[in-house]
């Protein structure tokens, strides 16, 4: 075993338990940046969501949401830190909206690589898969974590520490329910390697979450652990990127049920000019069992003692099991997780440097089969165009439409399976304001 690892463990603790040398000031060692981010997107949506009773009115919705972020980035040598203030909200909504402080972070690094990342935080790793900035929702997501990693040549390592609170609790303080995470705690360990000389990245990724269980009253609680284990690979030889993926997930959800569920994933892009690419892949996210699925009222699920439906906990779900966002961003009727199988091809062509078109086909069923309805969930197509207004400005436009199977009828208890169809509208402005050295 090589010396150097613990001496690169030695080096980190002294990176945090003593201070940086202080380094005489030169011209330009300061940069401050003050930017801002306005992004408004108006939607449009017929059919897909659950329907309150048989004689509720007919499924459509228009609204119009928006963001709002300023902030400022500093950096010198060895120390950098970022503040990030963010409203977000439907239009005219009357809790006038959401508004926090979206990112607030401090790094000390060293020249040797090793580094210390404290605070609020985006967190997105690969593909965005299992951990991502999930950018398209209007809140985004971001992480309350410390952060600890080494980056060096070919080598990337990061530790992810995080442990929630709702309150500063002099009694009860172990418990933690309805806050801004869904998790208590996290351990994340994450790894990644760039072959030299070769066109190809590995990843690992461990993740130890500890979910809350019980209730309110901090009485008869616990704190229940669960795993997830796996590895990402992408590999760009020439006009072509390979990336495939698999994960497992263990351990015990908040109820104490044992969890053994997996998925898989495998995607292939071709991009033979700058002008246009294809692409397809196939993802399979592992579901429970026995359940039924009548035609009304609620789904039944069987008595079971294993959890088998596979949860992509922070991933930038928008990005992979299509763009109307009827699996793991919303749920089934009843909390009802089959899994999910998408088969999906699409292209995007550019006809024009600031113009971008493109077009995506998913073909999705569930996981597993189905008491009462076969697994097809039905066809999507998928739209859209980008156009750069200027270098800040940019102008965006998307239509799906699916056609529903009565399965899909069933588990999202939509009268409209035949017509489920989305558009949408947007604008992005994200100028630099300021931006200073001293």
């Amino acid at each position: 075993m090589s010396t150097s690892t613990p001496t690169k463990l030695t080096s980190l603790l002294l990176l945090l338990l003593s201070p940086l040398p202080v380094c005489s000031q030169e011209p330009d060692s300061n940069t401050l940046s003050i930017k801002t981010q306005l992004i408004t997107r108006g939607e449009w949506r017929h059919g897909g969501v659950t329907a309150k009773s048989e004689k509720e009115i007919e499924d459509r919705a228009a609204f119009v949401t928006g963001r709002t972020r300023i902030g400022a980035d500093y950096g010198r040598k060895n120390l950098s830190a970022s503040i990030v203030a963010q409203h977000s909200g439907v239009w005219g909504e009357s809790g006038k909206g959401n508004f926090n402080i979206y990112e607030a972070w401090a790094r000390l690094q060293t020249e040797g690589g090793l580094f210390a990342k404290l605070g609020r935080q985006e967190l997105a790793y690969d593909d965005e898969r299992i951990i991502g900035s999930n950018d398209w929702a209007m809140a985004a997501s971001s992480h309350d974590v410390l952060k600890l990693g080494y980056e060096a040549g070919a080598h990337k390592v990061h530790a992810i520490l995080a442990y929630n609170q709702n309150a500063e609790s002099v009694n009860g303080g172990s418990y933690y329910v309805d806050g801004a995470q869904p998790y208590k705690t996290m351990h994340t360990l994450w790894y990644h390697f760039d072959m030299p000389n070769a066109p190809l990245g590995l990843s690992a990724l461990f993740m130890n979450i500890g979910m809350e269980s019980g209730n309110s009253s901090k009485t008869n609680h616990h704190t229940r652990w669960q795993q997830l284990a796996g590895a990402y690979i992408k590999f760009q030889p020439q006009h072509w990127q390979v990336e495939a993926s698999y994960y497992r997930q263990f351990g015990h959800n908040e109820y104490n049920i044992p969890i053994q569920a997996w998925m898989t994933s495998v995607k292939s892009t071709f991009t033979p000019s700058t002008r246009y690419s294809l692409r397809a892949g196939y993802d399979y996210l592992s579901g429970d069992k026995d359940f039924a699925t009548p035609s009304s009222g609620d789904i039944g699920l069987a008595r079971h003692t294993k959890i088998h439906g596979f949860n992509p906990v922070y991933g930038s779900h928008h990005k992979f099991y299509g763009a109307m966002d009827f699996f793991y961003v919303t749920t089934y009727y009843g909390g009802f997780t089959p899994g999910l199988q998408n088969l999906y091809a699409g292209a995007t062509w550019q006809p024009l440097a600031p113009l971008s078109l493109k077009a995506d086909y998913h073909y999705m069923a569930t996981a597993t089969s189905l008491a009462n309805a076969n697994r097809s969930l039905g066809h999507q197509l998928e739209l859209g165009l980008s156009y750069q207004v200027t270098k800040d400005v940019t102008a965006s436009l998307g239509y799906s439409y699916m056609h529903g199977t009565r399965t899909m009828e069933i588990l999202k208890r939509s009268t409209h399976r035949h017509t489920l169809q989305w558009a949408w509208a947007s604008i992005a402005i994200t100028p630099n304001l300021i931006t200073t050295k001293w």
